[in-house]
Order: C-alpha cells, then sequence, then structure tokens
C-alpha cells in the first residue's frame, strides 16, 4: 500500500485510532475522508484540516452503508483505500441465560458492519489502480479475554475473513489486516487511561511506521501484540488466556 496520494475512506474516524490515522494519513498526503455516527465528533477531528471531509453512517444499518457507499463513491471517485476500524466492545457474563443483545449488536458492529460496506465498495476498488482495504482486527482475535467473549469472536472472524478477501481479491485490491493490543482509547469507558495499556500515541507512531514498509506488511503488528498473536504457535496459549483471564 503506498502512504501518500491516496483517497481513503475510515470508517470510526472521530475518536482513538481511526481519529489518528486520518490525521497521520492526511498528514502525508492523502485525501481522508472518515465516517461514523455523530456529525460533531467527526467535525472536530476534520477542523482546520486540508483535504478531509466527514460523512455520517450508521454501519449497523444495511440500507444505510448501500446509500453511503453510492454517495462516497460519487463525491469522491478516486476513493482507492477503505479501512475498516468502527466497532465495539461490551463485557459479557456467560455464566447464566441473559440477554443477548450486546453480542448481537457487536456482531452487527464489528463483523456484519465491514463485510457489508467492503461488499458495495468491492466493484469500485477493484477498479482503483493501487486499492487497499484495512480490516482492523485485534490482538485478542488470537487469545480471548473471557470477559468480552463476542468482541473475541468478530474480530477472530475479521481475521479470517480478511485471508479469504486477500485470495480472492490477489491482484486487483491488496489486504492489509490491523491488529492492535490494549491500546488507550476510549474503546471502553476509562480505557484512555488504563495503566498497563499502550498509549495511542505510541501505537500510531510504530503502526505508522509498519505502514512504511515496502512491501507492506500482511499484518501490521507492534511489538507489544506479538505475545497474543503467536501465543499459539509458540506453545503459549493456554498461559496466555489464564494471563488475559485475570485483567
Amino acid at each position: 500500500m503506498k502512504t501518500s496520494g491516496n483517497t481513503i475512506l475510515i470508517t470510526g474516524g472521530g475518536s482513538g485510532i481511526g481519529r489518528e490515522l486520518a490525521l497521520r494519513f492526511n498528514a502525508l498526503g492523502n485525501t481522508i475522508i472518515i465516517a461514523g455516527r455523530r456529525m460533531e465528533t467527526l467535525e472536530e477531528t476534520i477542523a482546520g484540516q486540508p483535504n478531509m471531509y466527514a460523512m455520517v453512517v450508521d454501519v449497523e444499518d444495511p440500507t444505510a452503508i448501500t446509500a453511503f457507499a453510492e454517495r462516497v463513491v460519487a463525491e469522491h471517485p478516486n476513493l482507492n483505500v477503505l479501512i475498516n476500524n468502527a466497532g465495539i466492545m461490551r463485557r459479557e457474563d456467560l455464566s447464566s441465560t441473559r440477554d443477548l443483545s450486546d453480542a448481537e449488536q457487536t456482531i452487527v458492529a464489528n463483523l456484519l458492519g465491514p463485510i457489508r460496506l467492503t461488499n458495495a465498495l468491492t466493484d469500485h476498488l477493484v477498479s482503483q489502480p493501487e486499492a487497499a482495504i484495512v480490516n482492523v482486527s485485534s490482538g485478542l482475535a488470537f487469545v480471548p479475554l473471557s470477559g468480552t467473549p463476542t468482541y473475541n469472536a468478530t474480530k477472530a472472524a475479521i481475521h479470517s475473513y480478511t485471508i479469504s478477501l486477500r485470495e480472492q481479491l490477489k491482484g486487483k485490491v491488496e489486504l492489509i489486516e490491523l491488529a492492535p493490543p490494549a491500546v488507550q482509547t476510549e474503546l471502553t469507558p476509562g480505557q484512555s487511561a488504563r495503566e498497563g495499556y499502550m498509549p495511542l500515541n505510541d501505537y500510531i507512531e510504530e503502526v505508522m511506521t509498519l505502514f512504511s514498509q515496502q512491501p507492506t506488511p500482511k499484518e501490521i503488528l507492534v511489538e507489544k501484540v506479538n505475545f497474543l498473536r503467536w501465543a499459539e504457535r509458540e506453545g503459549r496459549f493456554d498461559q496466555a488466556v489464564e494471563i488475559l483471564s485475570k485483567m
């Protein structure tokens, strides 16, 4: 993936990792469209920045995604990079029968949303030169945190889906997986100040260094996520599950 001269769409671009990716890629000479639910938050991100645009989309609404994709292509016909970053994380207690609304909403937002948006933009992207799709998964795709079971499952699914998509779009669209460790963002309440989590700025600095490599790695893995990414291969999986469960 080239790092400048792109037109990049980033979902969940109004906060956290999405916001920082938007600002960093914009500074490298890319046109950026950030998408999310609240225009107020998006406008705060793009304020004073050249070649940055904000568009509202509900990634949980399939009809809205189709309409959004048509609009973004019409307004930004040079769109050649999609970063599926939007997502939610909810804690769940599996020890008794419960209301499944959190689990269902997590699946829609974290898995069906990226699948639907990618599908809506595939015909356009395959027609663009140097096109790429970046899917944001998580270190928890590889070792689950027991308190967030559906979140982990959706990220494991995104990892698998990305591999299949990479094979089917080979030679047409580059597929990259971005798998963060625990980062200080507001993905969950209070997480931005949680001790032991990777500071957001440090994470983005390392990520942008990896994106600058040629060729771009298929998986963007900062050093801190390797404990989870390679736990099974290195015979540490059960140990890693136990460590996470105590967090």
